[in-house]
């Protein structure tokens, strides 16, 4: 399978960051839940779905759950998906989440990511509990009747297995280097 299993543990990532550190998930070890997510700056998916996300993040914050999203989409696809950009964005935005660039793409290969934006929380031992979309419509959240993301993190905190652990992610291909932006892996399939 081209994505992470339910029940697989998280590969580890070595990634510089837009606060100029680089991270590692030794880096989140005091966390009981770390949520990774693939998400880029210009997908409409992303930026329609972004301050839920926010305030998902805050939510959970005080409960040891942290956040990691990680910029995979090729610059040469899309101009603003680049670095510099990615550094504006957080001044701009101050989004309570780390935000890494993985230029090589190779976190995005080891995870599965297949969309923008593509969640994946692990557990305190840092296993796979829940894969897929956040909410169910991040274009126009005044429109979305749930919140997958905010689900999961509450029946994982309260020690139950996630009702739902997978969905498709719902948004724009990861932009993949030396393809067409649509482009994705041949192994690369919906969840479910």
């Amino acid at each position: 399978m081209f994505t992470l299993q339910i029940g697989e543990k998280a590969p580890d990532f070595r990634l510089p960051a837009t606060d100029g550190k680089t991270y590692s998930l030794d880096d989140f070890a005091a966390a009981s839940v770390l949520v990774v997510f693939f998400t880029c700056n210009h997908c409409p998916f992303v930026t329609g779905s972004d301050e839920v996300t926010r305030a998902t993040a805050l939510r959970f914050k005080d409960q040891g759950v942290a956040f990691i999203g990680i910029n995979s989409n090729s610059e040469n696809t899309y101009q603003e998906d680049d670095f510099p950009s990615m550094v504006k964005r957080m001044e701009e935005h101050r989004f309570p989440w780390v935000y890494a660039h993985d230029k090589s793409q190779e976190t995005a290969l080891a995870y599965g990511g297949l969309r923008t934006p593509h969640f994946f929380v692990f557990n305190e031992e840092r296993k796979l509990v829940y894969t897929g979309r956040g909410v169910d419509n991040p274009r126009d959240t005044s429109r979305m009747t749930t919140n997958d993301l905010e689900r999961a993190l509450k029946e994982t905190l309260a020690g139950k297995p996630v009702s739902v652990p997978i969905t498709n992610p719902i948004g724009c291909s990861v932009k993949w280097e030396g393809r067409d932006a649509h482009w994705m892996p041949p192994e690369a399939c919906d969840l479910v």
